[in-house]
């Protein structure tokens, strides 16, 4: 039998990468999300996690769910939409075809439109590759990236949370699930971009509905943050249209998940988006 063993809602942004150059303006900015994704990384090793499976709002797919198969995850990427901020990051993890294969089974038991892909030219998109940049940098733990669909309902979404469950369940792996993607998501246009433009958030609205969300979380009232999730995913330009956490909180249980939040850096904006990493704790 296999186990969910961690399971968390990450930070992508490409900023972080920036950040990393030794005279970065971001370098203090970003250094809580950074340190926090590494205390992840260093958690899941110390709970033996064998696999990561990582719902990437970042692979938005136009037609059906896809899954990344792949024996091994290995390539160079710069992001066609930020260039200068992500070049040439290299990465090189093993996949886990058996477990990205279940979960697109039991996702077509539920009469979800999924395909699992052994494709050698697939890579990974910067919503899997950044987080695994500092919670995986030396492969310990095999790697499946789920794609978010722009064409799909909330309910399909949380049917394929559900598969995800069901399929690490059947596994004999120990998991660790990401859900890769921001809270609120309204970008700064491009006449208002400039290095204030990293660290500020474009709509103080979301800015406080995130809050919010935080403060339920911390508080365990998930019934309230689940009702409430198809308007925050629409009114708070939803990255994904918050696939990612729709997925990530059906396979914890949905209403009946009871666990902790434990937040584990500061919420921070980044281009204008609320930006945050938080451990949901799971039974082991």
């Amino acid at each position: 039998m296999g186990q969910l063993v961690l399971a968390a809602k990450v930070t992508h942004v490409p900023s972080l990468m920036l950040s990393e150059t030794p005279d970065s303006p971001l370098r203090a900015a970003r250094e809580p999300a950074v340190m926090s994704l590494r205390e992840l990384g260093r958690r899941a090793r110390e709970r033996g996690v064998t696999s990561f499976v990582v719902f990437d709002t970042h692979w938005l797919s136009n037609f059906g769910y896809h899954i990344n198969a792949n024996e091994r995850h290995r390539g160079a990427f710069t992001s066609h939409e930020a260039p200068q901020m992500i070049q040439d990051l290299r990465y090189d993890l093993p996949g886990d075809t058996n477990l990205a294969r279940s979960i697109a089974g039991r996702a077509l038991d539920a009469d979800l439109n999924v395909t699992a892909h052994q494709v050698a030219s697939l890579g990974l998109e910067y919503g899997t590759i950044v987080p695994m940049h500092y919670m995986n940098p030396d492969g310990f733990a095999k790697v499946v990236s789920v794609a978010s669909p722009l064409f799909t309902s909330f309910e399909e979404s949380r049917l394929l949370g559900e598969a995800t469950r069901r399929a690490i369940e059947e596994s004999g792996e120990r998991v660790a699930i990401l859900a890769s993607g921001s809270l609120s998501h309204r970008l700064w246009p491009n006449r208002k971009l400039g290095p204030d433009a990293w660290t500020s958030i474009a709509s103080e609205f979301n800015r406080q509905v995130d809050l919010r969300v935080l403060e339920l979380w911390q508080a365990r009232r998930y019934r309230e943050f689940l009702d409430m999730l198809p308007d925050y995913a629409t009114k708070c330009n939803g990255e994904g249209g918050m696939a990612d956490t729709i997925m990530l909180f059906a396979a914890l249980g949905w209403y009946d998940y009871r666990g902790a939040a434990e937040q584990l850096c500061d919420y921070f904006p980044s281009s204008g988006s609320g930006q945050v990493n938080v451990e949901f704790h799971v039974d082991m």
